[in-house]
């Protein structure tokens, strides 16, 4: 997402020129090719043009501090602007009321059923909620027992209604059956519709009416570029909807539905889906947004999934095994587990402000730690808690057993050694047995 658009950008930057002011005729040509760059970015027209003259007038005249170069105040303007655009600061779905009734709406294929799991997971881990899922698509033969399917694997019960086709009937029927078992939060996933097909707009419009939600939600395909905003504009006539929800944001896009939707239809971003797993689901933050365009990666993003990862409990644990030198590839193994649950290996290092555009070229497989575990996995029990006694015969059966080859084995052992090292030492050097080693020039 945004590859293309962050390169032209930066290339924009660079045809900057001037010293000490920005000014209306060394800014022109900039602008210009923002502005091109936000239309190849599939972002409206309208929205483009009103972008690029609020940074015009915010640019012009400014004075150049001796040590900032023109450029960089205009990727300050331009990032501030940008994160302005998508909505200035994340807004976080309503929960207010002691029961809350969320309502989907969009197009077929936009992604409402996988959505309502992922949403059903987030607000049940982290904020506690009790929901129950509301399966009113009558109208897709898989789309019920999709829906079961997802409320199984996050343990969240599903409410559906086979011989019945009236989705008003349905959802009525589900909040009823979820005050009475105490669930605090419901989810309908409706069924898909186009903005030109009159009946079925009638009926999210009576579904509306009928349950009175806390909550709608537009979910939309961002792969649909400027469709998408031209979508989200005749739904938001019919339903006033409170949100957006962009899915498929992993996706080859573009980008322009991020940057367009917020100031055609004035309802915020709310959640961007990342992926198809259940956890690949992001609270949207404009600013956040706007550094990633800008290739200056998303730290706090990247320190809030490994956080939600972190068990005290097992750091305690793990740091006096380091304090004596008895971390194992057991301790090891744990760590990548961790690493895996953050996200796809990619993202996260593409979150490291430079990385991004660095490994923008490679392809780094999901299945990374494949070949270590696979090595890791064919250690016995006893060499996996004794690495010290892993030998050359040890690691050529270990070799032979992982698929690998034995110089394969050996680098990893050396570099399971060297973190060993490492870690031992920061240990030292934070308690204070040890002081700060010194580098040479």
């Amino acid at each position: 997402m945004f590859e293309n658009l962050s390169e032209r950008l930066e290339k924009s930057f660079k045809l900057l020129k001037g010293e000490g002011r920005i000014t209306e005729i060394n800014v022109a040509e900039t602008l210009k090719d923002v502005r091109r760059a936000l239309l190849d970015a599939d972002v409206n027209f309208k929205t483009a043009k009103q972008f690029t003259e609020t940074v015009k007038d915010k640019a012009i005249g400014q004075d150049v501090l001796t040590s900032v170069k023109p450029g960089q105040l205009m990727v300050k303007i331009v990032h501030d602007e940008l994160a302005a655009l998508m909505g200035g600061a994340s807004v976080d779905v309503n929960l207010k009321s002691p029961f809350t009734v969320i309502l989907m709406a969009g197009l077929q294929g936009s992604g409402k059923t996988t959505f309502s799991g992922k949403l059903a997971r987030l607000l049940k881990t982290k904020r506690s909620k009790n929901p129950l899922l509301i399966a009113a698509d009558v109208y897709r033969p898989a789309a019920i027992e999709q829906l079961k399917v997802l409320g199984g694997q996050i343990e969240v019960p599903v409410y559906s209604e086979i011989e019945n086709k009236n989705p008003v009937e349905i959802a009525q029927n589900g909040i009823k059956l979820a005050k009475q078992n105490g669930h605090d939060l419901v989810i309908i996933d409706t069924a898909g519709r186009l903005a030109v097909d009159e009946a079925m707009m009638n009926e999210i419009a009576a579904l509306k009416a009928a349950v009175n939600p806390n909550e709608i939600l537009f979910v939309v395909d961002s792969m649909t570029g400027q469709d998408a905003v031209n979508t989200a504009k005749e739904f938001n006539d019919r339903l006033d909807f409170d949100g957006v929800v962009l899915t498929k944001l992993d996706g080859d896009t573009r980008g322009g539905a991020a940057l367009s939707i917020r100031s055609v239809v004035d309802k915020p971003i709310k959640f961007v889906g990342t992926g198809e797993k259940l956890d690949a689901l992001d609270v949207f933050h404009p600013t956040r947004m706007a550094d990633r365009i800008l290739g200056m990666g998303d730290i706090v993003s990247l320190v809030e999934r490994a956080q939600e990862q972190y068990d005290e409990d097992e750091a305690r644990r793990l740091q006096k095994k380091i304090a004596k030198n008895q971390f194992d590839f057991n301790d090891f193994l744990s760590q990548i587990n961790q690493i895996k649950k953050m996200g796809n290996i990619k993202d996260l290092a593409a979150m490291i402000p430079g990385v991004g555009k660095a490994i923008k070229d490679i392809d780094i497989d999901d299945d990374a730690f494949k070949g270590i575990e696979a090595i890791i996995y064919s250690m016995t029990p006893k060499e996996r808690s004794n690495p010290e006694i892993i030998n050359g015969s040890r690691r050529q059966r270990i070799a032979t057993g992982s698929g690998t080859s034995i110089q394969e084995v050996n680098k990893l052992m050396k570099q399971f050694d060297d973190t060993r090292k490492m870690m031992k030492m920061v240990t030292q050097v934070k308690s204070g047995k040890k002081p700060m080693p010194k580098f040479r020039k």
